[in-house]
């Protein structure tokens, strides 16, 4: 059972930046964030791996950092140039023998 807590949300400024955390239990390969806005279906945000490689959804390439400390089981999610539509309950995900696991999720509200 991998367990994932996130932290880093809160009410930040349109224009502004925030960071996200995400801790585990245990290193896994591939780790990602993904957020859900009200109304909405969860979407994928970002995905780093054990070595480096990291992608981006188009709406926050750009503005939006992942980064990892492997020696801290930790990901990150630097986000920058925030806007209202970035207001989302933001998820930690990590998959481990094609089971994914989930955080609780960080709130993140852009105020206009």
């Amino acid at each position: 059972q991998v367990q994932l807590v996130e932290s880093g949300g809160g009410l930040v400024q349109a224009g502004g930046s925030r960071r996200l955390s995400c801790a585990a239990s245990e290193n896994i390969n591939t780790m990602a964030w993904y957020r859900q806005a009200p109304g909405k279906q969860r979407e994928w945000v970002a995905t780093i791996t054990n070595g480096g490689i990291k992608n981006y959804a188009d709406s926050v390439q750009g503005r939006f950092t992942i980064s990892r400390d492997n020696a801290k089981n930790t990901v990150y999610l630097q986000m920058n140039s925030l806007n209202p539509e970035d207001t989302a309950v933001y998820y930690c995900n990590a998959k481990k023998f094609s089971v994914n696991y989930w955080g609780q999720g960080t709130q993140v509200t852009v105020s206009a």
